[in-house]
């Protein structure tokens, strides 16, 4: 290996961590908001249906407006801009703590989802060229194991303060801290390395003038099949921790201790799977239909063991959508379409879920035991798909 490989590796590995800082620090912000998001905005003369309704178009736009960002990424090559702004709107959860009615409060969760929305496909491709030197899916399990930790800090630092001063207002403000670092940090990555295509191939930047309305490939659609029906079949946290609490499998405190070890398990798994997937590649995605259809046998039991079990199975599987999922489309499609790929690849995966949770919240009421089935039938029929694209991927 040359020197100039050498430095190029060196320099790859340094971005993913200072964009896996950048995460760290976004997470604690968002996620620590999102904990309390639900019980501040009642606070505030909300009733359960507005704060479902906006819990609802605030995760819906910040999947389905990645289509068009990650468009426009690839059409202007604006990746860092997209990216910037994007975190910029993270100062929203901040603001919150001034919120003096449900109605503002509102506003700033869904503008923060909208942030995620404009920076998620950029920052993927930005990231996807420093893995290249790394490994694909090392590179992006480092980023998600980092962005893990944040997840984990964030609701704790509300628990914190709540058990100490109990006024949201005071978890809000304190939230300045991370989401200012949160921009101070993605500026930082934006100066260090300008233009990251260069990590991936030195001719990147004209590889980059391809017209971005070249055709996706079959493997690509097919992939998106597979990410459809295997996502459609993963429970939301919220469905099952509807679950715990209705059934009092645990207790009210434990339910957020549920979620740390969830987060936990998903930044350690993300590591081991991510080095899996340089190895063997997109064979890896197997572990997705096969520890997903067991999730619902454990997760929904009365017994508090299985339930334990269950929510190790969630994290699992979370971290390896966060990381293989999309270590891959970095590996399918060439850079001109990447910023594209990933925006189809997040609103496909957003709306999986949408459909998916949505589907098993009306069996839960109906008839829980169903839901085992629902879930079964979407894995089995994932699995020759992931065949088809592995096939797909032996003819190119």
């Amino acid at each position: 290996m040359s020197s100039t490989d050498d430095n190029k590796k060196r320099v790859a590995l340094q971005f993913i961590l200072l964009m896996g800082v950048v995460s760290l620090f976004g997470d604690i912000t968002y996620e620590g908001a999102r904990s309390i998001n639900g019980p501040y905005m009642a606070m505030l003369g909300a009733t359960a249906g507005i704060v479902g309704l906006v819990a609802g178009i605030g995760e819906f736009s910040g999947y389905a407006l990645r289509l068009l960002s990650g468009y426009y990424a690839d059409r202007t090559r604006a990746y860092w801009p997209l990216t910037i702004v994007g975190y910029g709107l993270i100062m929203s959860i901040p603001l919150m703590a001034l919120a003096n009615n449900w109605q503002v409060a509102a506003v700033l969760v869904i503008c923060e989802r909208m942030g995620k929305a404009i920076r998620s496909p950029a920052r993927d491709a930005i990231l996807s060229h420093a893995t290249k030197q790394v490994g694909r899916g090392w590179g992006f399990g480092i980023h998600e194991a980092m962005d893990q930790i944040g997840a984990i800090v964030g609701p704790l630092i509300f628990t914190a303060v709540i058990i100490f001063n109990g006024s949201y207002r005071t978890g809000f403000s304190i939230l300045w801290v991370p989401a200012v670092l949160t921009l101070a940090m993605v500026i930082a990555a934006r100066m260090k390395v300008p233009s990251p295509e260069k990590l991936e191939q030195p001719d990147a930047v004209a590889a980059s003038a391809v017209p971005a309305s070249t055709h996706l490939p079959k493997v690509f659609w097919l992939y998106a099949v597979f990410i459809f029906l295997s996502v459609g079949g993963f429970a939301h946290f919220q469905i099952i921790s509807y679950h715990l609490k209705i059934r009092a499998v645990v207790s009210d405190a434990q339910i957020p201790l549920f979620y740390a070890i969830a987060m936990g398990v998903d930044g350690v798994v993300a590591l081991i799977i991510g080095k899996a997937y340089d190895k063997v590649g997109l064979k890896t995605l197997i572990s997705i239909p096969l520890l997903t259809l067991l999730i619902p046998f454990f997760a929904f039991s009365s017994s508090y063991g299985f339930a334990l079990f269950g929510i190790i199975l969630w994290g699992a599987v979370m971290g390896i959508h966060e990381t293989v999922m999309r270590a891959a489309i970095a590996d399918l499609i060439p850079i001109a379409r990447r910023g594209s790929a990933y925006g189809i690849f997040n609103t496909i995966y957003g709306v999986s879920f949408l459909v998916g949770s949505a589907v098993m919240g009306f069996l839960y009421d109906k008839a829980p035991g169903s839901i085992n089935a629902f879930v079964v039938l979407l894995e089995v029929v994932s699995v020759p798909i992931l065949f088809a694209v592995l096939k797909e991927l032996r003819h190119r």
